[in-house]
């Protein structure tokens, strides 16, 4: 199936903003804001879900993060590329589906294992979103405001992030006082397990909304005209083959990669994660992330040769290359105290999941609404006047966070870490709609999906992979020494904060190449056989 749609919707989608595109807008910010409650809700479950599972700090942000985002990062690869040739909102709307429905049926999870697969199935869902939203919302709107853009739909992080908080608390307490004896209760399921089905349940009705939106014209919002591709099905098969490991081997070698190059470097990953594994007796953890790692090293190495192009505009540029590697490391940060923020209060001050859910869910909304919609504001202002400018609110971001976040971790006053969980959202909220959109800018509009799918893959991998599991690694670690739940968990979240060292450096290298970078994008394009047409 093509990317048309019949001849009076595409004259409809060719327009470039105006009220159709702040309607795809709206609705995709709701996709999003869906995607997060999904993913957010485990952090205000996971007191009554380590009661009932037997399961450690660490194993709750590996679930939280490492094992959702080894299989959210890995097959956001393939089906952004099947982004890059398909209807884009078709893929969002199965896509919607499929982790809702996953979501739902987390809540008939028994076991540890149980969840752990549902989790991974979530992962697999919520991959085909964002690629191509980005995508979409990059040919709605001019370049001139592509960061303000996709502020606003990374907003949904925030929202459904704290609509995760508050409807998770308030249902699970709710339920479990209407059934105090676990046998009366429905299928004999806990409070936990009924949040999940309340907000599985709505997101597959949604899928039927976002259905019926109109496919942009791809490339329309820089006059540029883009080929539609014939075979869409055949370059998801051909991409999922590629991430597969071993199947992946028989594609890198009709590509002609060297299998011995694939396999050393595999060789070297797998050692890389014995060790971790003697230090951390976590095989999950490692195994995962590993298996992650090799998986995306395979796809590198396939794109190289299938498709040169792609590969030198994504990876032989060095402001591209910083820029995403300097926000997920705040993202490191920002993952990691956003999901444990809930538990630690929770252990802190004599309150309910309800209360902490919906101040901490109130909080992170609006804080992250406010901060991340005056991110890309200030991003788009700082571009208008250095090519770099967008850069900026990265420092802002480390600046604004680190202060404000230990401030909370350590008040003695539960109304003070509500108030100061929303004032450090208005600043580590900034940062999501600078990266997506500073790859849109440096790539061709064929390759935008594929740029920010490889940002995702990153930023997951680096930020949801490792967060959370990095401060409940040490979380535990403290606490092994002698520190009680709550002081472990004080010292785990504020050592955190050191990445932000690493971020300073790599934002003001990217501030050092961006400029040419974008200066050079056509000419680079050309010279590696880009066909680059405008349209009349």
């Amino acid at each position: 199936m093509s990317d048309q749609t019949p001849e009076k919707d595409q004259k409809e989608a060719r327009k470039t903003g105006g009220w159709y595109a702040h309607y795809v807008l709206f609705v995709l910010v709701i996709v999003y804001v869906f995607n997060f409650i999904d993913r957010n809700i485990l952090s205000i479950l996971s007191q009554e879900i380590q009661k009932d599972l037997g399961v450690s700090d660490a194993e709750m942000g590996f679930l939280y993060g490492t094992v959702f985002a080894v299989f959210y990062a890995v097959f956001g690869i393939p089906l952004a590329r099947f982004a890059d040739v398909y209807v884009r909102k078709n893929l969002i709307s199965v896509g919607l589906m499929f982790w809702s429905a996953m979501t739902a049926l987390s809540g008939f999870a028994k076991s540890f294992p149980q969840l752990a697969l549902f989790r991974i199935g979530v992962g697999v869902g919520e991959a085909s979103a964002s690629p191509a939203a980005f995508s979409m919302l990059s040919d709605y709107y001019a370049p001139k405001v592509r960061a303000t853009v996709l502020a606003i739909y990374s907003s949904g992080v925030y929202i459904g992030g704290g609509i995760g908080l508050f409807l998770g608390g308030f249902v699970m307490e709710t339920w479990d006082a209407t059934y105090v004896v676990q046998s009366e209760a429905p299928m004999g399921i806990r409070g936990w397990q009924a949040a999940f089905l309340a907000v599985g349940i709505p997101g597959i009705l949604m899928a039927f909304w976002v259905w019926t939106l109109k496919e942009p014209q791809r490339g329309q919002s820089e006059g540029l005209i883009t080929e539609v591709h014939p075979t869409p099905f055949r370059v998801l098969g051909t991409e999922l083959a590629a991430m597969l490991p071993i199947v992946n081997l028989f594609g890198l070698r009709r590509l002609g990669v060297s299998l011995p190059l694939n396999l050393a470097m595999g060789g070297a990953i797998a050692a890389a994660a014995y060790v971790l594994i003697l230090i951390t007796d976590n095989i999950p953890q490692w195994v995962a992330l590993g298996l992650g790692v090799y998986v995306t090293v395979s796809w590198v190495q396939a794109l190289k040769a299938r498709d040169p192009a792609t590969h030198a505009m994504m990876f032989k540029a060095k402001g591209l290359i910083y820029t995403l590697l300097a926000f997920p490391s705040i993202a490191f940060v920002t993952y990691g105290i956003g999901y444990w923020t809930a538990p630690l209060l929770l252990r802190l001050h004599d309150t309910s999941p309800a209360e902490v859910g919906m101040y901490i869910g109130l909080g992170s909304a609006a804080g992250g609404l406010i901060g991340v919609t005056l991110g890309g504001i200030i991003g788009d202002w700082a571009k208008s006047k250095h090519p770099a400018g967008r850069l900026i609110v990265g420092y802002l971001a480390i600046l604004g966070t680190a202060p404000l976040v230990y401030w909370m971790v350590y008040t003695e006053s539960l109304m003070w870490a509500f108030a100061l969980n929303f004032v450090h959202h208005l600043f580590s909220a900034a940062w999501p709609g600078i990266p997506p959109s500073t790859a849109s800018d440096l790539v061709m509009p064929r390759m935008r999906a594929v740029a920010s799918a490889y940002y995702i893959l990153v930023n997951t991998m680096i930020g949801l992979a490792m967060g959370p599991y990095f401060i409940g690694q040490l979380s535990d670690v403290y606490a092994a020494d002698g520190m009680n739940s709550a002081e472990s968990l004080q010292l785990a979240m504020t050592s955190a904060m050191g990445i932000f060292v690493i971020t300073f450096v790599l934002l003001t290298l990217a501030c050092r190449y961006l400029p040419k970078d974008e200066a050079t994008r056509l000419d680079r394009a050309k010279a590696l056989g880009e066909r680059v047409e405008t349209a009349p």
